[in-house]
């Protein structure tokens, strides 16, 4: 086998590959033989068609099969040959085969190339402090208020701000491209889709309202219809919605003031476990001091993976930058999903979208490849007890048994994934213990 190794650039690569024809022929009998003992010809008896007859009726057929059967050992051989990790399934072209001729073929493929993961000691972090203040703490308790909130009926008036008003919803995005008319049974240009919701909550003066949403219900009663529009400013917090209008139809099918409960000892008993509004406090701080604690450790990891990336110095394979996008597109539209938002029924550009997640992408990638290396070089491998104790966690936070999820994590392919982001975590804890962390 004659092999032509050739760089296109860091990451992709190309193996011109020629198999003997010895090699070739030999695996043309082979098939050709499979053949015979199969092939149903007018004229011969089963198993006895001869095989020149089966090498002319089956001809492609059987060349199609030596080249599926020769390329993938071909490839294989030559990557172990020089040691070459592949990062996805090599895209195989210019495929040439025939009796009594070399087979030759382009394999192409990406790969990572070396990575030096520099002095951990340089690695230089700072770790936030975890002092909470008196003003945290009442901002959470005023929150734990508003959430026992109790509503009452509204009479004698409309909406004002601080009520709470059940309505059933459509919201249309304006100037959304309309369907073509092929994909419209009346053979029309259909025009910008809606998406309906029934019996929605809004508490009038939210500030994850639409901007100006609150004014137009102002004074409507139970039974009132409106419609209007809401243009969303062009530096709107949510990036997909800024600069766009949408219409919303609204019918109030109810309108109830909120009553917040007073802060003292009984509210705190009413939530349970506390003896008084002293003891609801000290659980609140405690609490708060928990969750800024992981906050911190939360803000030291990904500084850890900024500053990794910095230490790659090739643009990452292709085929892993859009797997990460494709990740991050996956998560957004699980966000939309979850605000009961349908994102077939936006006028999110998506194409854009996943532009605009190269560069955060890109460094996720560098950042992971760095922890690989890290972990290939100090040994760094999750046990078995270590798989086993995470698929427990898992199945104790969804309320399946371990069972369920392992075999689930099988069925999908799920545990190489599993294994791979334990050994990250793994590794980041390394870097951290070598690491210089500066307390702030």
């Amino acid at each position: 086998m004659k092999i032509e190794f050739s760089d296109v650039n860091e990451t992709r690569k190309n193996l011109v590959v020629e198999i003997d024809s010895t090699v070739v022929d030999a695996e043309i009998d082979k098939v050709s033989r499979d053949y015979s003992k199969a092939a149903r010809i007018p004229g011969f008896r089963p198993g006895k068609v001869p095989a020149k007859v089966v090498r002319q009726r089956f001809r492609d057929q059987i060349l199609h099969d030596v080249a599926h059967g020769l390329i993938p050992r071909a490839v294989d051989e030559a990557l172990r040959e020089r040691g070459v990790e592949t990062v996805d399934t090599p895209d195989i072209r210019d495929v040439i085969v025939e009796e009594g001729q070399p087979l030759k073929f382009t394999a192409s493929f990406e790969t990572v190339p070396p990575i030096e993961p520099g002095d951990y000691a340089t690695l230089q972090l700072h770790r936030a402090g975890l002092q909470v203040t008196d003003a945290a703490v009442d901002q959470a308790l005023e929150g734990l208020r508003d959430r026992s909130a109790r509503y009452e009926p509204v009479e004698g008036r409309g909406v004002e701000k601080g009520d709470s008003v059940l309505m059933d919803l459509v919201r249309t995005a304006q100037g959304a491209e309309p369907e073509t008319p092929e994909n419209d049974e009346t053979g029309e240009a259909a025009g910008p889709t809606s998406d309906n919701h029934q019996n929605v909550t809004v508490d009038i003066g939210a500030t994850a309202n639409p901007p100006g949403f609150d004014e137009q219900l102002a004074g409507l009663t139970p039974g009132d219809d409106k419609t209007f529009d809401v243009t969303y400013p062009d530096d709107y917090a949510v990036k997909e919605l800024a600069g766009t209008t949408v219409r919303y139809e609204v019918t109030v099918k109810a309108v109830r003031k909120r009553i917040v409960p007073t802060l003292d000892d009984e509210f705190a008993k009413d939530l349970g476990e506390f003896e008084s509004l002293d003891a609801l406090r000290a659980r609140v701080r405690a609490d708060l001091e928990h969750e800024a604690k992981h906050e911190a450790e939360r803000d030291m990891r990904g500084d850890l993976l900024k500053q990794l990336a910095t230490r790659v110095n090739f643009d990452v394979p292709q085929a892993l930058l859009e797997r990460e996008i494709d990740r991050r597109v996956e998560e957004f539209v699980r966000r939309l999903i979850d605000q009961q938002i349908d994102p077939m029924k936006t006028n999110i550009n998506w194409e854009d979208f996943r532009e605009r997640q190269k560069e955060a992408a890109a460094e996720a990638v560098k950042g992971a490849l760095v922890l690989d290396e890290v972990a290939r070089r100090e040994q760094i491998n999750p046990s078995a007890e270590d798989i086993e104790a995470e698929i427990a966690r898992y199945a104790e936070r969804t309320g399946r048994t371990a069972a369920a999820v392992r075999a689930r994590l099988e069925k999908e392919g799920g545990i190489g994934r599993l294994y791979g982001g334990l050994r990250r975590e793994r590794a980041i804890d390394f870097l951290l213990s070598r690491a210089t962390i500066v307390q702030t």
